[in-house]
């Protein structure tokens, strides 16, 4: 007969507090482990198959089983039930395991309805890792079914309840429902009691299909003794994808041959797919390719270079406001019969004025120099009126000179300021089209030429 709660096993090692469930096969309890003070899970076989011819056997299959089990549990995988002990309690062998915290996902299910892609892949993937590590002890659950799998609140998927000996139908029970949960078993499980990897891979698609949906699949002998299909999950949840849909369908094929024959190879397809790599590149095509490349590179930032290089533009206002302007500096500079060597420092004076200004185009000096002007309001009127013969420096320093009667010394100051703003716009100007060495050229070249020229016009005209 069942035990009831309070009972003692072991010798009061282990003391029963109430019944969990009872299958086909068994019957599960939880007990305290008095010692460690701790919950555990202990699965007998059911009192009323000892009668059964077959018994024997299947005692012999779950002991068996649950040593290979209790093996397992030595090197612990995250996702499996721990087992603890195994023993006898007079004749009815015991199988002590470790006692889950949480929810079943059937539980989850009807509290949730049906549950995001996302979250139940994660789930069925550590419990399909967990069967992989199974079969590789040459064990099949069988028993892989919503019921059988927990959910601890930090995410955490553990596969219980063990379908120990499933493949021994007592002869005094019928086999509907004692072989397998019967809405996600195939029916090879149900009829035959199949103990192969492909077992696991339906109930697990199965097991998807119904967390997914919300509602349990047709079940297999449904589809194979009747004129059933099976509705795909993406019919009932359309949200779901097509590769989560495809899988749910390959892995709870009716025959299973036609079912992926291992756990990986099922897990596989839930996984996204990968992005191949581009194949690499033969060694003739790529010495082509870098032999084009290279001349390329030769070649195209030459035609470049010319489709878009600029013309080479003169500001020749400009340049002759520079010519005249030092030419009237030298006119200035002659007129008092000044020494060469007066001329030759007051030439190197301007023409440094000048590099400074114009090839090094500094802020400060822009500055200054616009600071200067500003400063020239009474000139403004003969300013507009000079500029409108497109002479502004020259036209200021004749004026300056004529109209307010300012002395020699002073038009040379204002004719060598003025100068050297003709200067520094034109060198302006040409930067635009002209590197430094260039610009600083064709300015000291245009302004030793002015000087020169007004220096010699009034030195021939006075020499006797």
């Amino acid at each position: 007969m069942p035990w009831i709660a309070g009972q003692r096993l072991q010798s009061g090692k282990y003391v029963i507090e109430k019944g969990l469930g009872k299958g086909g096969f068994g019957i599960t309890y939880k007990a305290l482990q008095v010692e460690l003070n701790r919950p555990v899970v202990i699965k007998t076989p059911k009192d009323d198959l000892s009668h059964d011819p077959e018994y024997d056997k299947y005692v012999e299959r779950f002991i068996k089983e649950g040593q290979i089990l209790e093996r397992l549990s030595q090197d612990p995988h995250p996702h499996i039930v721990g087992v603890i002990d195994l023993f006898r309690e007079g004749n009815i062998p015991c199988l002590v395991m470790e006692f889950v915290e949480g929810e079943n996902l059937f539980e989850v299910v009807r509290r949730r309805g049906a549950l995001p892609e996302l979250e139940i892949v994660d789930c069925i993937r550590q419990i399909g890792e967990a069967l992989v590590v199974v079969h590789q002890a040459r064990l099949v659950h069988r028993d892989a079914h919503p019921g059988n799998i927990m959910l601890q609140s930090n995410g955490k998927a553990v596969l219980i309840d063990f379908g120990i000996a499933k493949e021994l139908v007592p002869k005094t029970l019928t086999s509907k429902g004692i072989a397998g949960n019967e809405g996600f078993a195939p029916y090879e499980q149900m009829i035959r009691g199949s103990r192969e990897p492909t077992v696991d891979v339906y109930c697990l698609a199965a097991t998807v299909y119904y967390a997914v949906t919300g509602k349990p699949p047709t079940t297999s002998q449904a589809r194979k003794l009747g004129d059933t299909s099976l509705t795909p999950p993406k019919q009932i949840n359309p949200s779901i994808s097509e590769q989560l849909n495809q899988a749910i369908l390959k892995g709870m094929a009716l025959e299973a041959k036609d079912r992926p024959q291992s756990m990986e190879v099922w897990l596989a397809m839930l996984e996204a797919p990968k992005v191949m790599p581009l194949p690499p590149v033969e060694p003739v095509y790529r010495k082509f390719v870098s032999s084009k490349a290279k001349l390329n590179s030769k070649a195209i930032p030459y035609q470049r270079k010319r489709a878009t290089k600029s013309p080479k533009i003169i500001p020749w206002g400009w340049l002759v406001g520079v010519l005249l302007s030092y030419l009237f500096i030298g006119f200035c500079l002659s007129v008092r019969y000044a020494s060469s060597w007066v001329l030759i420092i007051t030439v190197a004076v301007i023409v440094a004025v000048a590099v400074a200004i114009t090839v090094y185009q500094g802020k400060a000096m822009a500055k200054t120099i616009n600071e200067t002007v500003e400063q020239l309001k009474g000139v403004v009127m003969l300013a507009i009126i000079a500029g409108a013969f497109g002479f502004v420096p020259i036209a200021l320093i004749v004026a300056v000179v004529v109209m307010l009667g300012l002395p020699m010394i002073m038009a040379i100051i204002v004719s060598i300021y003025s100068g050297a703003l003709v200067v520094y716009k034109c060198g302006y100007e040409l930067r635009k089209s002209f590197s430094k060495f260039h610009t600083f050229l064709i300015l000291v070249g245009t302004s030793i030429f002015g000087l020169s020229m007004g220096w010699l016009l009034v030195f021939n005209n006075i020499r006797p």
